[in-house]
């Protein structure tokens, strides 16, 4: 079986791709020995009696290198590889066999063992240097501190060392995977990893290379910030405006806390924030305790842990429905006498909030509750109203984009044949039925790591019963479509990725392929910060000089938390290693919006002698900041919440004259069609949600509506 599949896959690779276009001047000039350092096919180590083995392509440092096959070279030579080590039965022969290929690496000068030459992604520290001769040849050298890393660059370096820049780039990832190397499954995540990370590195700095050899412009990077233990780096203006907030005004963050603190003021604030206030209120965190910057899920949360404490008043920071939940959520709790804020007089809209409350929403669901048994799992990002009134037409229960694939997974272990509609996100609603579909194809075992009650016959026919809302999106998320995921390919394919639920599909795949080989997190804000955490907690166990590059894959807002939470754990501890973080920006470096000294353009007058110096901020006017499939990189409807309406809330309660009586986020006294409180009915769909949170299973009560079991 081992020979047979070697055989198919040497097959496949001696096929050239029809759909190649590589540079004509380079496909006349084929490979000659022109280098010093040179290439062959060499005996590994003698073969063992009987064996038909004899030798394999590995790196040579004096042998000259053979003629070329007519096409396909790099192709021809992993399928040689493949066979080779799929004829090993044991696996302690191929350990000894990927350790000899490390052993036939050329020394790496020392001087090339630079951040820049780093291949991100690997556990151990692996330098690449990529250049191409003068027959348009590239070359290759690699090297590693650890031998079994050290072995794989060498199998990539005999298979690509010597090819044309087409033939580089038409190798596939998954191609690799099929080398059995270490005894473990041929699919084993670290192993896959490994040649994964190093072979798109050395595909991304073939292009670049070709690119500059052929005098071809550089693609235009995203803006970035480049965060160290000596300070912050902006590269582009849009990081400038992003970063000039992020050392805020000590006597504006005095006046803030003091406020706070004589009026018993308690705040909850979204990462999308405006990035002043972000900045002021993460400084503030440090004096007044009753300060909390977090996703949707977890404000309410906090407001119920500050009246606790004694807090009287909470100022919520984000959108209508966020304030909605706190005031239902304090009311469900008992503190009914807590008052909640609003940042502005006017609504702060939402365009998912908006999508769930159209009429052709309600046609969803009314389809839904045709269709016994039925679930609505409705994201939370969605007004308390909607959720009552859908929670009448259909059992409903709330979900956030972390947990959005365990309670439709538990939904459908917990009750046969049950319908789940999802709304009223569709990127979200869509980018969980490709998972779905992906794990599929998983193994057993793998899909039990998921969800234990769940096996491939399963995840198969839940995927008839799911359906999503078709017609609802965010219009920060929305901004992630072709044209910013070609450029992430282009430049940053072999970096970090991270990525919202809410992201349209080509960035979720893009995300996806990453998070597998542990590059990558698709999920909540809360997910990606954690995930930037963990990885740099990572790097700073290793202790070595490391840049860490992660694509911001949603609202650039959150960059503040991110930032204030690098500079806590690169100062948390004491190391010679320089470790940078590099946080890149998705959009147009001048993705900023015009201001003028006077304030204009709604901007705070208090920040004009600021803005003076530099006459561009981040935020959303007149279409900037957007990709041409629509969307903008910062929500304008959370940029409504300024530092001026904060104070100026703070400072007039209690609010005896009714002066900020539009900032109140008012209780719901209507009724649901059925003449229930709309704040009863709409919190129920959150409880159920709390107590899955709680117990990993959906609650009684819940199975029981969808059911009809009265």
């Amino acid at each position: 079986m081992a020979v047979m599949e070697a055989a198919a896959i040497t097959a496949r690779f001696l096929s050239p791709n029809p759909n190649s276009t590589p540079n004509p001047a380079l496909r006349s000039a084929r490979c000659r020995p022109q280098q010093p350092r040179s290439f062959a096919v060499r005996c590994l180590q003698s073969p063992a009696p009987g064996s038909p083995l004899s030798c394999s392509a590995v790196a040579s440092g004096h042998a000259a290198p053979p003629a070329p096959s007519p096409a396909g070279l790099p192709l021809h030579r992993l399928g040689r590889l493949v066979d080779e080590f799929y004829s090993l039965p044991e696996p302690l022969d191929r350990v000894k066999r990927l350790l000899a290929c490390a052993a036939s690496l050329p020394a790496f000068p020392d001087v090339a063992r630079i951040p820049a030459n780093r291949v991100m992604g690997c556990t151990a520290q692996v330098w690449l240097s990529v250049a191409v001769d003068e027959l348009g040849c590239m070359r290759f050298a690699a090297d590693s501190d650890s031998e079994i890393t050290k072995g794989f660059c060498a199998c990539l370096i005999s298979v690509l060392d010597g090819a044309l820049p087409e033939e580089v780039l038409e190798v596939r990832p998954e191609d690799f995977s099929d080398l059995n190397v270490v005894g473990l499954p041929a699919k084993a995540p670290s192993r896959v990893n490994t040649w994964h990370n190093v072979l798109i590195t050395m595909q991304k700095r073939t292009k670049a290379l070709i690119a500059r050899v052929e005098g071809r412009p550089p693609v235009d990077p995203f803006p970035s910030l480049v965060i160290g233990t000596d300070g912050i780096e902006a590269k582009g203006s849009y990081a400038e405006a992003q970063a000039m907030f992020l050392s805020p005004d000590e006597s504006k963050i005095k006046e803030l806390v003091n406020v706070l603190r004589e009026k018993k003021v308690g705040v909850v604030a979204h990462f999308y924030m405006d990035p002043e206030v972000q900045g002021i209120l993460t400084a503030a965190q440090k004096l007044w305790p009753h300060i909390h910057i977090s996703d949707s899920l977890v404000m309410a949360d906090r407001a119920v842990k500050m009246a606790e404490a004694g807090c009287e008043y909470i100022t919520v920071l984000g959108v209508d429905f966020m304030s909605e939940n706190v005031r239902a959520i304090l009311d469900q709790a008992g503190f009914e006498k807590v008052g909640v804020y609003r940042m502005s007089d006017e609504l702060i809209g939402c365009s998912l909030a908006d999508a769930a409350a159209s009429p052709s929403y309600m046609q969803f669901l009314e389809a839904a509750s045709s269709s016994p048994p039925s679930l609505h799992v409705i994201y939370i990002n969605t007004s308390l109203e909607t959720k009552a009134y859908g929670h009448e037409l259909v059992p409903t229960i709330t979900c956030t984009s972390s947990n959005v694939v365990q309670t439709i997974l538990q939904a459908f272990s917990q009750v046969r044949d049950l319908n789940v509609w999802y709304g009223p996100d569709s990127y979200m609603g869509a980018n969980i039925a490709e998972l779905f579909r992906q794990m599929a194809d998983m193994t057993d075992e793998e899909i039990s790591r998921i969800h234990p009650e769940h096996n491939r016959n399963t995840i198969r026919s839940l995927l008839r019963r799911l359906r999503y809302y078709q017609d609802g999106n965010c219009v920060v998320h929305d901004m992630f479509g072709h044209e910013v995921v070609e450029r992430i390919k282009e430049l940053y394919c072999d970096a970090f990725l991270t990525a919202h639920f809410e992201v349209p599909g080509e960035m979720f795949s893009l995300a996806m392929e990453a998070k597998r080989r542990g590059m990558g997190v698709v999920g909540s804000t809360q997910n990606i910060l954690n995930f930037i955490k963990t990885r740099l907690q990572e790097a700073l166990d290793r202790d070595v000089d490391d840049h860490l590059q992660f694509v911001l894959g949603t609202e650039s807002g959150m960059v503040t938390s991110i930032v204030a939470a690098v500079r806590e754990l690169l100062c948390s501890r004491e190391s010679k290693a320089n470790i940078e973080v590099e946080i890149v920006f998705p959009v147009s470096s001048d993705s900023v919006s015009k201001t003028s000294v006077d304030g204009s353009q709604d901007v705070n007058s208090s920040i004009a002698s600021d803005l003076s110096k530099l006459v561009v901020v981040p935020g959303v006017v007149a279409g900037e900041g957007c990709s041409i499939h629509g969307g903008c990189a910062s929500c304008p409807y959370m940029k409504m919440n300024t530092l001026k309406s904060l104070l100026r809330v703070c400072q007039q309660l209690p609010d005896k004259d009714n002066t900020i009586r539009a900032y109140e986020a008012s209780r719901f006294s209507a009724t649901t069609p059925r003449g229930k409180s709309v704040a009863d009915v709409g919190c129920e769909p959150i409880l159920h949600m709390r107590h899955f949170q709680a117990t990993g299973k959906l609650p009684e009560k819940l199975i029981n509506q969808i059911l009809g079991v009265v």
